[in-house]
């Protein structure tokens, strides 16, 4: 006969004290929860693309310097990573957008007559890394988290009336949350 384990707390179907189970964590970190969850604001190609001229009409630089000026003129909110930027750059001087020239063992891009033509046509105002912030949901999605966090926790730990209560607290925040809509 299997001897039966004894459990002096609740079944927990999987859920880990650190957060929700992998297969919850990889869709939110791949944005299946909807626009707005995962990581912080990611720039398209496009985008990348624009910055890139961006910064090289103003003065050659090497490609880590690239990274830095899009950062510093973001105000640290977008920064391309090395895995965007060194493609963009390899892609605009096949174009004949930028050309390269080695100096110092680090190659420096410059942008040709047709990189400003092109970085002209693209322009339309708004700098490249606004695209990425402009979902109303980003301001929310934080404090949405954080709750179903402290929901989850309450839901693991807490004891019949703390999850009661914990209970009446979303029912009522839901609510709250809708009556705004309603307030047209």
């Amino acid at each position: 006969m299997g001897r039966r384990r004894e459990r002096d707390d609740h079944h927990d179907h999987g859920f880990r004290e650190w957060g929700p189970p992998p297969h919850v964590r990889r869709m939110m970190a791949r944005g299946g929860f909807g626009p707005g969850w995962g990581g912080g604001p990611r720039a398209r190609r496009g985008d990348v693309r624009t910055g890139v001229l961006q910064v090289l009409s103003e003065e050659p630089m090497h490609g880590y310097d690239v990274i830095r000026a899009l950062e510093e003129r973001s105000g640290g909110r977008w920064r391309p990573s090395p895995g965007s930027v060194y493609p963009t750059l390899q892609m605009l001087e096949d174009a004949g957008l930028v050309k390269s020239e080695g100096k110092d063992g680090r190659r420096v891009f410059e942008i040709t007559d047709a990189g400003r033509e092109e970085l002209a046509s693209r322009q339309d105002g708004r700098e490249p890394w606004e695209d990425g912030g402009e979902d109303p949901f980003h301001e929310l999605k934080g404090s949405a988290f954080q709750l179903g966090a402290a929901a989850m926790q309450v839901a693991r730990t807490g004891s019949s009336d703390q999850i009661a209560r914990a209970k009446e607290i979303l029912d009522e925040a839901r609510k709250k949350i809708y009556g705004i809509l309603a307030e047209a």
